[in-house]
């Protein structure tokens, strides 16, 4: 999807998907501690990264959208925290290597000629020790209607990110059915892939 298409989404009135964070990354919080550094991926109006600053974590948040970016500051003053901010393509981006304690990848989906890399990328942007947090769509969320890309290429399988995470120690790597409730586009039955990776 374009850089125009986001905006164009993110100009809607409200938030896309809501204002409160991710369920499988919400589960996770246990092995989140304040003063950790946290990346955000593809982090749209924010409501992961500030969710994660809400629990003292230091966050970037970046996103290609610079509507997306500015609701999600004005997310982060409405609830009081401090978020960074950066508008970035993925593909072009100059990704941190080896900075922070958690990057986190909510329905960040990208064309087969850049998912490996960007996947690789992401793991190399953690500390040691550091996870990556991932849910994102299957194949079989075709047969819904609860959001995600409609094109089978840009889909994730458990296999496709099992090589893509090779390097890193897999610690949750599951397919399952769950039901949505993020905003107007992300509701309803819907086929998922859920990832924790450690960085050796």
């Amino acid at each position: 999807m374009s850089t125009e298409f986001w905006n164009a989404r993110y100009r809607e009135p409200g938030y896309a998907y809501g204002t409160e964070p991710n369920a499988f990354l919400a589960s996770k919080a246990d092995l989140l501690k304040p003063g950790m550094t946290a990346l955000a991926v593809a982090d749209g109006e924010g409501r992961n990264g500030v969710w994660l600053a809400g629990l003292g974590l230091d966050v970037l948040s970046v996103d290609a959208s610079e509507v997306g970016l500015r609701k999600t500051r004005e997310l982060a003053a409405s609830r009081g925290v401090a978020i960074r901010t950066a508008q970035a393509d993925l593909g072009r981006w100059a990704w941190p290597r080896g900075e922070f304690d958690v990057v986190v990848s909510i329905f960040a989906h990208f064309a087969p000629e850049l998912r490996a890399r960007l996947h690789q990328a992401m793991l190399a942007a953690l500390k040691p020790g550091g996870l990556v947090i991932l849910e994102a769509f299957t194949p079989e969320q075709l047969n819904y209607t609860s959001g995600g890309p409609r094109v089978p290429e840009m889909l994730y399988s458990v296999g496709m990110l099992r090589a893509d995470f090779a390097a890193g120690e897999v610690l949750e790597l599951t397919a399952t059915r769950t039901e949505l409730a993020e905003g107007n586009y992300h509701s309803g039955p819907a086929a998922v892939v859920r990832l924790v990776v450690r960085q050796p």
